[in-house]
């Protein structure tokens, strides 16, 4: 145990000895029940994520507080589909750009036609590329061997021009929660929508303060400086739910700690599931 400053209290402190994180103002307390029809993998308040690097596909391994892997992650990328679908794109492209710009006319008006075509030509390579793009589904996996499945996060459209939406489903595929992001958000405070199948709002997670976001836009990351962190709150008060935070370290590591929500109101699963698509979805 360690005596620290008030401030710290409510803080999530990482040990110097063992290296875990525990919540600065709250002492060990006897282990929680098992909930009911919750797979022991998911029972917890702090999931630790680390990117496998140098690898095709996303892949994550998720860890237990005290560092033991209790999860696999897969999102495959598909990239000779890709390529293949931007030589399609680039292809159409052309070819309407040929038909819409043709040839110049002879009465000068060469430049309005160029600068009406150019977005249209440039609209229909992101039209057809999206479009034949495959949907990147993620993939929870009880462990690497990827012999049984506990989640999926389906990817709903190919062409998503303003919003994106995924559905975080069962083995069985029974719906859990849809996972939105608006693209018009991004410009000034990242935001992801948690709904019920039905719609009804379940939480929201947003980049943790207006002011690191705006420098963000304009400095980037800054050398690792500024993360890109969330917050995880629900209700019109936006009461904090946890925190999705990465690590300072040179590849990519992240803390989903859902301390603040010790009634466990928000499904961990749903949780997780958004807690990978913070990262995969907004390529960090």
């Amino acid at each position: 145990m360690y005596e620290l400053r008030p401030e710290y209290a409510g803080r999530l402190l990482e040990c110097p000895s063992c290296g875990r994180h525990i919540r600065a103002g709250y002492l060990a307390s006897a282990p929680r029940p098992p909930a009911p029809g919750v797979d022991p993998a998911f029972d917890r308040d702090v999931f630790l994520l680390r990117e496998r690097v140098f690898t095709i596909r996303s892949k994550y391994e998720v860890l237990a507080e005290n560092g033991t892997p209790i999860l696999y992650v897969e999102r495959p990328t598909y990239p000779v589909r890709t390529l293949f679908a931007y030589f399609v794109a680039l292809i159409a492209s052309l070819t309407a750009a040929r038909w819409i710009l043709g040839p110049f006319p002879e009465d000068g008006g060469g430049g309005l036609l160029v600068l009406v075509g150019f977005p249209l030509v440039a609209f229909v390579f992101l039209v057809v590329s999206m479009s034949l793009r495959p949907r990147r589904h993620v993939t929870i996996y009880r462990d690497d061997s990827r012999r049984e499945t506990l989640l999926r996060v389906l990817q709903n459209q190919r062409v998503a021009v303003l919003t994106r939406t995924y559905t975080v489903v069962t083995p069985s595929g029974e719906p859990l929660a849809t996972l939105r992001k608006t693209y018009l958000h991004n410009i000034v405070r990242k935001r992801w929508y948690v709904a019920t199948p039905g719609g009804e709002p379940i939480a929201m997670a947003i980049e943790d303060s207006i002011v690191l976001s705006l420098l963000r836009r304009v400095l980037g990351v800054f050398l690792g400086f500024l993360r890109t962190n969330f917050l995880l709150v629900r209700g019109s008060d936006e009461a904090v739910l946890g925190e999705f935070n990465r690590k300072f370290t040179l590849f990519d590591r992240y803390v989903l700690d859902l301390s603040a929500d010790p009634d466990r109101a928000f499904d961990r699963r749903v949780a997780l599931a958004l807690g990978v698509m913070l990262d995969t979805g907004e390529r960090r």
